[in-house]
């Protein structure tokens, strides 16, 4: 049962093949089996079992809330969670319990989800390795499955077995393991620059990052305010449009959020391969990309090609510049959102009392790790009023630059539309 899709288990439910409490034992069954893996911070079993009940007894009555009644999910760490610690796998906000849900969260207790846990991460979700938080790295599951244990065998001299495991990617590896390990049928992640994708890529999970404003940040602890977007991993795309039906749509408590209502998201049935045209960046193809994961976008293009779809090479000229614009627009806004955890206001407060200035050296020093203060340090670099006109403002050209070649292309057809019509207008003149 913990294998099926989420229309199947709800379906499930809905008949009494099976009960959510029966289905919330199991998944705490295996969340202890896979302790190995160190996908959970919290786990919140007490809760679960009693949401459980309550979905148990909606069930018969008849009265089921949504699609996710009684279904179990994972939320990962830097969401707000009311009455569960929420500590971002950080010594910052170790013991910190909020008394608030993120809207996400709630969307999914609204639906009658049972929350299973908290999950690992990077610290503050800096990171791509979900390696660098305080309760320890994430162990990838499919380092302890028979292929990856028969391959080590050959390659291994004695050594141990436990000292040779997978990294789950980052930042939200927590997220991606416990959707991998089933122990949860979905989970949610965060997603600033690949947190959610890269590492459903690297658990063989589906990782989607919606777009900007379709779902609520509110609760999320920011990263990067203008890229932070709510992730969600689950183990099909059909699951992963339920949930994104479920969490879109306009929050009053963020003025960033789509006004629009939102119609339900449904997959198309694509029968027909040969209406798909798919483009591979040449920009993407660099030299360090490993042999092993070029040989399978290679097959994975002729497998499309195959079935009649047209794969072809596209161009993106400006990837170049994506990491270092990335780069100084993520750190300066770094610096300005960890700005808060002083010790005053936020999270863990040292016992120095010289002077506050020594206060707040030494709160921070001991909050955050090398990894979160090397991105302070850079972003507040950028910050600097010598260093904002070349790097802030020179960065802003470039983003500001893609936005007008495309105007330019659509003034471009405008004009020849309109010349060819008869209609004189000085069109240029406005670019």
């Amino acid at each position: 049962m913990l294998g099926r899709t989420l229309r199947e288990v709800s379906e499930a439910l809905k008949q009494g093949l099976v009960t959510p409490t029966e289905l919330c034992q199991r998944c705490l069954s295996l969340i202890k089996k896979t302790k190995i893996l160190n996908a959970y911070i919290t786990v919140s079993e007490e809760v679960a079992l009693k949401q459980a009940e309550e979905s148990e007894k909606r069930y018969k009555k008849g009265h089921s809330l949504g699609d996710l009644d009684g279904i179990p999910v994972a939320v990962k760490d830097n969401f707000s969670t009311a009455g569960i610690e929420t500590t971002c796998a950080s010594n910052m906000l170790k013991g910190y319990v909020p008394p608030y849900n993120a809207t996400v969260v709630q969307k999914l207790l609204d639906q009658g989800a049972l929350l299973m846990g908290k999950t690992n991460l990077d610290e503050f979700a800096m990171g791509s390795g979900s390696t660098d938080g305080i309760f320890g790295p994430v162990k990838n599951p499919w380092s302890y499955s028979k292929q990856y244990r028969e391959k080590r065998k050959q390659k291994s001299h004695g050594e141990s077995e436990d000292s040779h495991w997978l990294i789950t990617g980052g930042s939200s590896g927590g997220s991606a393991a416990a959707v991998s390990a089933f122990t949860c049928f979905a989970a949610l992640g965060s997603d600033t620059g690949g947190s959610t994708r890269n590492p459903a890529a690297h658990c063989g999970v589906v990782g989607l990052k919606p777009s900007y404003g379709l779902v609520s940040r509110h609760g999320l602890i920011p990263l990067v305010n203008s890229m932070d977007v709510p992730g969600i991993l689950t183990r099909c795309v059909d699951d992963a449009a339920i949930v994104l039906g479920i969490l879109a749509g306009h929050d009053p408590k963020d003025s960033t959020t789509i006004q629009d209502p939102v119609k339900p998201f449904t997959l198309p049935s694509l029968t027909d391969m040969s209406k798909l045209c798919i483009g591979i960046p040449k920009e993407y193809l660099t030299p360090e990309l490993s042999s092993e994961v070029q040989s399978l976008w290679s097959k994975a293009a002729n497998l499309f090609e195959s079935e009649g779809a047209k794969v072809i090479e596209v161009s993106l000229p400006h990837t170049s510049y994506s990491i270092v614009c990335y780069h100084v627009l993520c750190t300066s806004e770094v610096a300005s959102n960890m700005a808060r955890f002083d010790g005053l206001e936020y999270g863990h407060r040292c016992d120095t009392d010289v002077s506050t200035e020594a206060m707040y050296a030494a709160t921070r020093r001991e909050g955050f790790n090398d990894v979160v203060r090397g991105r302070i340090l850079s972003g507040n670099f950028f910050l600097l009023k010598e260093s904002c006109g070349q790097m802030i403002m020179r960065t802003s050209d470039i983003s500001i630059a893609f936005f007008r070649i495309k105007r330019f292309h659509i003034l471009i057809s405008l004009y020849l539309v309109l010349r060819k019509t008869g209609v004189v207008i000085s069109i240029f003149q406005k670019l």
